[in-house]
C-alpha cells in the first residue's frame, strides 16, 4: 500500500504543485520521493512508500537498466510475479513484485500486462521511447486511482482525490477530478510539450470471465460440473489459495475480526496457513465495538477457537461521533452507510498503527456482494435477479465497501488484503448456477457456509451466525450505532435546513438529517465534488428510507426469535 501521484504537462511551477502530493503522505509513512522526468521539465512523479516488500530497492518510480525509457509508479501487490518470471523467463533486477509490469509491457504491450496481473493495483507507466502514458486499475478497484485531464492536455493522477483538487492550472479554475474505472486501462499520447491526449480507454477484464492469468496459477484445473460436493470442494480450494497468495509480505500480518462469517473464515484460514508456512509470530486479530456488542462477543469466541492473539478495541459513542469529520475527509464520500461503517474500521486501524506492529491487514470485504450476504437478498424476486444484483454490487464496490476499506486503513498507513475479491475465486463463484447462490432456509450465504461446514475451522454458531451490518454489530441490539448517530445529529441539523436541502444540494439531495450532516462536512472539504458519489447505497426490493439492516423486517423477526 503506497501513495502514487504524477503530473504531465503542468503549466505551474512543480515545486508548488508538489505540495498537493503531500496530501496523501499517510499512505506511505516510510519514505517519500519526488522525481522529474528527464527531457520533460513539466512532468514528474511523487511517491509515498509503505515498505512491505524489498526494503532495499522498493522506492519508486521503478526504473531498471534493461528498460531505461520506462518509468513506473504503482500501488498494489502482484501475487503472481514469480510464476510470471518462471513462465516467461524474466530476469528481475529487484525483489519488487511490481517490476514484472515493466517486463510484461516490454514483452506484450499494455493489454497483456493488465490482463496477466493477479493482484490489486493502480499504476502509471511512462514509456518515453514511444511517447506513451498508461494508466490501469485492478478489476474491483481495491487500489484507488483518481485523475484529472484538462482540455489542453494537462494530466494529474493520484491515489486519492485530495491530492488533485488543489492543483493549479492556467486553463481551468475547477478541473474535473474523477475516479479511474476499475478493470480498465487508458492509453495516452505524450506530446513534446509534456501535455497528453487520450487515445483509448479499454476494459481489460470482466469479473465474470476467468482471468487470463489463471493459466499460470498455482492451483491447476479444477474438476468441472455443478454437483454440490464438487462445488463445495472447489470453493474451499480456491478460497484457501486466495488467502495463501496474499501472505506475501516482509512486514507483520494481522486480521480484522468482527466475529461474522466473512472475517472469521479469513482469520481461521490465515492462521492455519501461517502455521503450515512456519511463520514464527502469532496472528494478531482485532475486533472493535462498544461494551458487550454482538461483534465483540462473537469475535472473542472465534479468536479462542482458532488461537489468535486477540485485541479488543472498545469505543464509546462520543469517540465515534468525534471521528465523523476526519472519517469523511479520509473517505472522500458522503454516502450514509459507508460513513457509518467506516467509523469503527477507522478507529480500529488507528489502534493497530499506534499499539501494534501489524501492518498487512486481512479483511472480509467483498463477500456480501459476491455471495449475496445482504439481508435484502431474501426478498429477491428470482435467482436470476439476485445474480444480477450481486454483479451490480461488485461493479460498484469501488464506490462503497472497497473505498471504505482502503481509506480507513490507508489513513493510518496500513495495507489491506481482501481474499474474497480474488479474481479466480470470484469468477468461479459467479459461474455457478444462479439458483445455487441464493439464500436458503432463511439463511444468506448458504452455499459459502455449507462449503466449510465439515472443516472444523469455526464453531458452528459462528459459521451459521446471521448477517450483522458492520456499523450495527459494533453496538448492542438494544440501541444500534445508526440510532446513536441519529440522536446526536438530530440536535445538530435544524428542521428548516432539511426542508431546503434539495435547493442547496440538488444532486443526491439529503433526505434525512443524518445524510444532511454528512453532506455538509463533505462539502466543507470537497466543495462542488458531489458527483464522486453517483447515488447512495440502498437495499433493493424493500421499502425503507434507511440503509441499515436493522430496519428490515427479516432482521427484526430473526432478532425477536
Amino acid at each position: 500500500m503506497c501513495g502514487i501521484w504524477a503530473l504531465f504537462g503542468s503549466d505551474e511551477c512543480l515545486s508548488v504543485q508538489c505540495l498537493s502530493a503531500m496530501k496523501i503522505a499517510h499512505r506511505g509513512p516510510d519514505a517519500f520521493r519526488f522525481e522529474n522526468v528527464n527531457g520533460f521539465t513539466n512532468c514528474c512523479f511523487g511517491f509515498h512508500r509503505l515498505a512491505v516488500v524489498d526494503q532495499l530497492y522498493g522506492m519508486q518510480p521503478i526504473r531498471v537498466k534493461k528498460f531505461p525509457y520506462l518509468w513506473l509508479c504503482y500501488n498494489g501487490e502482484i501475487y503472481n510475479f514469480k510464476q510470471l518470471q518462471k513462465q516467461f523467463g524474466f530476469e528481475y533486477q529487484t525483489l519488487v513484485d511490481g517490476e514484472v509490469i515493466l517486463h510484461l509491457y516490454n514483452k506484450g504491450g499494455i493489454e497483456q500486462t493488465a490482463s496477466m496481473l493477479d493482484g490489486v493495483f493502480a499504476f502509471i507507466l511512462l514509456d518515453t521511447a514511444n511517447r506513451k502514458v498508461f494508466l490501469a486499475r485492478d478489476t474491483y478497484g481495491v487500489r484507488p486511482l483518481f485523475k484529472v485531464l484538462t482540455d489542453d492536455g494537462f494530466l494529474g493522477v493520484c491515489s486519492e482525490a485530495k491530492g488533485l483538487i488543489n492543483l493549479k492550472h492556467s486553463a481551468s479554475l475547477f478541473p474535473k477530478v474523477e475516479p479511474f474505472l476499475p478493470g480498465h486501462y487508458e492509453v495516452l499520447d505524450l506530446k513534446p510539450s509534456g501535455k497528453v491526449a487520450s487515445v483509448e480507454l479499454v476494459k481489460f477484464h470482466s469479473y465474470k470471465d476467468e482471468p487470463l492469468h489463471a493459466a499460470c496459477d498455482t492451483v491447476e484445473n479444477l474438476p468441472s460440473g455443478f454437483d454440490l460436493e464438487t462445488v463445495k470442494s472447489n470453493i474451499r480450494i480456491l478460497f484457501e489459495n486466495a488467502v495463501r497468495k496474499r501472505l506475501m509480505a516482509h512486514r507483520r500480518i494481522g486480521c480484522l475480526l468482527s466475529g461474522g462469517l466473512d472475517s472469521s473464515l479469513v482469520a481461521a484460514i490465515l492462521l492455519k496457513l501461517m502455521k503450515e508456512m512456519n511463520i514464527n509470530y502469532p496472528l494478531q486479530t482485532f475486533a472493535i465495538g462498544m461494551e458487550n456488542s454482538p461483534d465483540l462477543l462473537a469475535a472473542r469466541k472465534v479468536a479462542a477457537h482458532i488461537g489468535s492473539e486477540h485485541h479488543e478495541v472498545i469505543f464509546n459513542s462520543e469517540e465515534g461521533i468525534q471521528a465523523i469529520e476526519e472519517v469523511i475527509f479520509s473517505l472522500e464520500t458522503y454516502d450514509i452507510t459507508t460513513v457509518r461503517a467506516s467509523i469503527g474500521m477507522y478507529l480500529v486501524s488507528k489502534y493497530i498503527r499506534k499499539k501494534t506492529d501489524s501492518v498487512v491487514i486481512f479483511s472480509g470485504e467483498g463477500s456480501d456482494e459476491l455471495t449475496q450476504g445482504y439481508i435484502y437478498f431474501h426478498k429477491a424476486p428470482s435467482p436470476e435477479e439476485a445474480a444480477e444484483e450481486s454483479e451490480r454490487l461488485l461493479k460498484e464496490l469501488y464506490l462503497f465497501d472497497v473505498l471504505r476499506a482502503d481509506r480507513t486503513t490507508a489513513a493510518h498507513g496500513l495495507e489491506l488484503r481482501v481474499p474474497f475479491l480474488d479474481h479466480r475465486f470470484t469468477s468461479y463463484y459467479l459461474s455457478l448456477p444462479a439458483e445455487m447462490r441464493t439464500p436458503k432456509n432463511g439463511i444468506e450465504k448458504y452455499l459459502l457456509r455449507q462449503s466449510f461446514e465439515d472443516s472444523n475451522l469455526l464453531p458452528k454458531e459462528i459459521l451459521w451466525r446471521p448477517k450483522e451490518a458492520f456499523s450495527d454489530g459494533v453496538t448492542s441490539v438494544k440501541k444500534s450505532w445508526f440510532s446513536i448517530l441519529q440522536d446526536y445529529i438530530d440536535q445538530q441539523v435544524d428542521d428548516l435546513l432539511l426542508e431546503k436541502a434539495a435547493e442547496k444540494y440538488p444532486f443526491n439531495p439529503p433526505k434525512t438529517k443524518e445524510s444532511y450532516y454528512y453532506r455538509q462536512i463533505f462539502e466543507k472539504h470537497y466543495p462542488g465534488r458531489s458527483s464522486w458519489l453517483p447515488h447512495y447505497w440502498m437495499p433493493r426490493w424493500v421499502k425503507t428510507a434507511d440503509p441499515s439492516a436493522r430496519t428490515l423486517k427479516h432482521y427484526k423477526s430473526a432478532a425477536q426469535e
